[in-house]
């Protein structure tokens, strides 16, 4: 029997030397400026005349951040912004947060505020008014609450809500040169991570101290708030996509799956990698290598203009042709094949059957068809890519082998 090599850059080390070595990786890269955030309001304006609205509303959250810089988070009060097709943006808010939203605030604009006994709802279509929009269809941030949706149409039936999801996708699933440079830079800082923290693994490692390690490591290399999320399975529990509700420890010759990211001026990182604690065996190099092969097939259907369903169905023919499946029966792929990502984790558009839009410079996908099987172990390599004039590219290179994942001998 010939003897293998245990999988290289995998143990061996302990979170004390692994956090010392790491140093933040953040200098350089600046945040989204006045310039293009005006830029996308301008660019919102063209599509909202494109698609008839006369105005939109984008509520606290990411829509709201990525046309106006404002970082706040949605609650039960009203908080958000109407862009109207032609004009200057204006503001509502509770007054007792106009001091702290101003503070927050990047591209300015008139703030209207209600108190507390009064309703956000009748304020927002007396400014809708003010702006000469007294009519007509206005779009809704599709993230906003049911009831800020309902709460304006419960005030006047001159107005059409409908979705603003033409304008705020339209929008923000092309990314920026600027954009792609933060995400690429939060990419790499994951991925250091992901290197360090398979040295630190050891026989009998809880996932929740595999987790911490993960977390702080996130922070020394830039991330101010650590891990965005963090998924870390082994063995039979990585059959699970996104985890158990006891996870076990770590035993020798198990599969690890550990699925984390962080974030920089908002924008996500999103990195799977998945490997063998020791030795792996005959079913767990051949899964491996067809997970591989399904990742590149998707890779390589990505081209300009075919319809973001190829890459899904590339991956699955992989997997079919070997058995797997079919569709999203298990074993095999369960779920699509990749999503979105920018200021939220998962957002326009997807990679999966049925999706008919065209590919298109700027667009950036995760692409992870885990193979699922079922009492025995999954495998996902999750990496992501981006659309570019001469097709996808990678953000970060996919693992190298199950015997060097992170391709130190490459």
């Amino acid at each position: 029997m010939i003897n293998q090599p245990k999988t290289l850059g995998v143990g061996g080390s302990d979170a004390a030397t692994e956090l010392a070595a790491l140093t933040d990786m953040t200098a350089g890269i600046q945040d989204i400026g006045l310039d293009e955030l005006q830029a996308r309001i301008t660019r919102a304006q063209t599509l909202m005349k494109a698609n008839g609205l006369a105005a939109i509303y984008v509520n606290a959250g990411t829509n709201l951040r990525y046309f106006t810089g404002t970082n706040w988070y949605a609650s039960e009060r009203m908080v958000g912004a109407i862009i109207p097709a032609d004009g200057e943006l204006e503001y509502i808010a509770p007054f007792f947060e106009v001091g702290t939203l101003e503070g927050y605030m990047q591209i300015k604009g008139r703030v209207n505020t209600w108190q507390e006994d009064e309703s956000p709802y009748a304020l927002t279509l007396s400014v809708l008014a003010r702006m000469g929009i007294c009519q007509g269809n206005i779009g809704i941030d599709e993230s906003t609450a049911f009831f800020v949706f309902d709460g304006l149409r419960q005030q006047a039936n001159e107005y059409q809500w409908i979705s603003a999801t033409a304008v705020t996708a339209g929008c923000r699933m092309h990314k920026s040169a600027h954009e792609l440079a933060i995400m690429q830079r939060a990419m790499d800082m994951t991925l250091v991570v992901h290197q360090a923290v398979a040295r630190i693994l050891r026989p009998g490692i809880s996932t929740q101290e595999v987790e911490a390690f993960i977390h702080q490591a996130h922070k020394q290399v830039g991330a101010a708030a650590g891990s965005y999320f963090c998924i870390v399975l082994f063995g039979e529990d990585s059959s699970f996509p996104h985890g158990v509700s006891h996870p076990k420890c770590l035993d020798d010759n198990d599969i690890v799956l550990i699925d984390t990211g962080c974030q920089l001026f908002g924008y996500k990182s999103d990195i799977t990698r998945t490997y063998v604690y020791g030795v792996a065996n005959e079913r767990q190099r051949q899964m491996w290598a067809l997970e591989k092969a399904a990742q590149g097939a998707a890779f390589n259907a990505a081209t300009l203009g075919v319809a973001c369903e190829h890459a899904d169905l590339a991956a699955r023919e992989v997997l079919e042709a070997a058995g797997m499946g079919p569709d999203y029966q298990v074993p095999g792929l369960p779920h699509r094949t990749g999503h979105g990502i920018g200021l939220d984790i998962h957002e326009w558009p997807y990679l999966v059957k049925g999706n008919q839009m065209p590919l298109a410079i700027g667009m950036c996908f995760s692409n992870e068809p885990m193979l699922v099987l079922p009492r025995e172990f999954g495998v996902r390599l999750e990496d992501h890519f981006y659309m570019t004039a001469q097709g996808p590219k990678w953000f970060t290179e996919p693992a190298h082998s199950i015997d060097d994942p992170f391709g130190y001998q490459a």
